[in-house]
C-alpha cells in the first residue's frame, strides 16, 4: 500500500493536560499489540499535525513549534509492513521502504526490550527547510545554531508524542536508533539526517 489514509483525529476521551502530565513517563515494555488506525492517526496528529490553516509566515501551523516556522524535523514511522513518511498537510502516510525496518529505528544498544513494539517513530531533520523559512532571523543557516534549533524542536514533537500517549494510557519511550542503517534505508539526501527515535504502542502487561 503506497499510502495510508488516516481518518481525521478523534480523541474520545477527556483528560486535563495537567493529569497527562502527571502520568508522563518512559515505558520501555511494550506489547506487540498493534494500534488501530484511529490510534495511529491521533499519535501522528498529535506529534506534528496541522492545527491552524493560517500559521507563521503563510505557513500552516502544527502543534508542535519550530524556528521561524521552518518545520524541519519529518516524522517516519515504522510499522510491520513498512516505513512511511507522515505527510500532515494531507494527514496520509506514503510509503518510503517495504519491509520490517522497526529493528533499526530502536538500535543495537537499546537490547531487545519492546522490539516487536507496533509502532516506531524516527525524527529526520531537513536541514534545507532552514532557508526556506519565512523569517531568516540571524544565524538561522549557521550549522551551530541550526543544531540548537532541530534538537530542541525534535523534543518539542517529542514531548506531544509523551502527552498524547499519557493521556491514551500507552507506552511511550523516546531513544536513540540506527542511524546509519536507516539513512540507506530512506534514501536520505545529504542535507537530512536520522536524529532519534521513539517507540509507541500498548504497556506489556506483567
Amino acid at each position: 500500500m503506497d499510502t495510508i489514509a488516516l481518518p481525521k483525529p478523534d480523541f474520545g476521551r477527556d483528560m486535563t493536560v495537567q493529569s497527562a502530565l502527571e502520568k508522563r513517563k518512559t515505558v520501555r515494555e511494550i506489547s506487540e499489540k498493534k494500534l488501530s488506525t484511529q490510534a495511529l492517526s491521533n499519535l501522528l496528529w498529535s506529534a506534528r499535525g496541522v492545527n491552524r490553516k493560517k500559521g507563521p509566515f503563510g505557513v500552516p501551523g502544527i502543534t508542535a513549534g519550530s524556528a521561524s516556522n521552518a518545520q524541519e524535523i519529518d516524522l517516519y514511522v515504522a510499522l510491520e509492513a513498512g516505513v512511511y513518511l507522515y505527510d500532515p498537510a494531507h494527514h496520509l502516510l506514503a510509503l518510503v521502504a517495504v519491509g520490517d525496518f522497526r529493528v533499526f529505528a530502536l538500535g543495537e544498544a537499546q537490547g531487545k526490550t519492546g522490539a516487536k513494539a507496533p509502532v516506531r517513530l524516527i525524527y529526520v531533520v531537513d536541514v534545507d527547510k532552514f532557508s526556506k523559512a519565512g523569517f531568516q532571523e540571524p544565524g538561522l543557516n549557521t550549522p551551530e545554531t541550526q543544531k540548537a534549533y532541530y534538537y530542541i524542536d525534535t523534543g518539542l514533537i517529542a514531548g506531544n508524542v509523551y502527552l498524547f500517549a499519557a493521556s491514551q494510557e500507552l507506552a511511550a519511550w523516546f531513544h536513540n536508533c540506527n542511524k546509519a542503517e536507516l539513512s540507506k534505508i530512506l534514501k536520505l539526501r545529504n542535507d537530512q539526517h536520522v536524529l532519534f527515535g521513539q517507540t509507541v504502542g500498548y504497556p506489556e502487561k506483567k
